[in-house]
């Protein structure tokens, strides 16, 4: 009973240890007053499979559309995305709230394009094959953040940007969700 009693209080200080040395980046993502859809991928580490069957069905029934954003944890310009989103929720979020059924994806760098697969229903394929199926013109390479504005069909609203810059001003990001070209 006394090696118990000790081992309690070392399982506890050990959790401690480990929340204190976690990177932050472990907690990256879309911003909680988005209200996202997290979805972390499955079969790792050989493959990373987003599963998006309920959100596609959800987005239909719901009749909304589908701000999908594919960020890694390990991603500088994922976390500046972030920070601006979180920084600007006030004014954004009625915005995304109004069509729009938000998923995140939880991903990070050392996922490639070949390893990294979208589900819908008995449907899987590679990015490379889920892009050219949806007939997003990005084919060629998986750049962080990415993110797609579909309908309920998957069928892309808007060609989007990927990477670095990705609407930087309030506006911009509004002009996006409006389907601005």
């Amino acid at each position: 009973m006394a090696g118990a009693s000790r081992r309690a209080p070392r399982a506890v200080l050990m959790a401690l240890a480990f929340y204190w040395v976690t990177p932050t980046t472990a907690l990256a993502g879309l911003p909680a007053a988005y209200g996202a859809t997290v979805i972390q991928p499955t079969g790792l580490p050989e493959r990373a499979e987003f599963d998006l069957t309920a959100v596609v069905e959800r987005a239909r029934r719901d009749k909304k559309r589908l701000y999908v954003y594919l960020g890694a944890s390990d991603c500088k310009f994922c976390r500046r995305y972030e920070a601006f989103l979180d920084k600007h929720a006030t004014e954004l979020v009625p915005h995304f709230q109004k069509d729009y059924l938000v998923v995140d994806l939880r991903s990070s760098l050392s996922v490639l394009p070949r390893s990294l697969f979208i589900r819908v229903g008995t449907r899987s394929q590679n990015y490379t094959e889920f892009q050219t199926a949806i007939g997003d013109e990005r084919t060629r390479q998986l750049i962080y953040p990415n993110i797609w504005l579909l309908d309920a069909d998957l069928k892309p609203l808007l060609q989007m940007p990927s990477g670095a810059g990705t609407f930087e001003t309030v506006p911009e990001q509004i002009e996006i969700l409006q389907l601005v070209q």
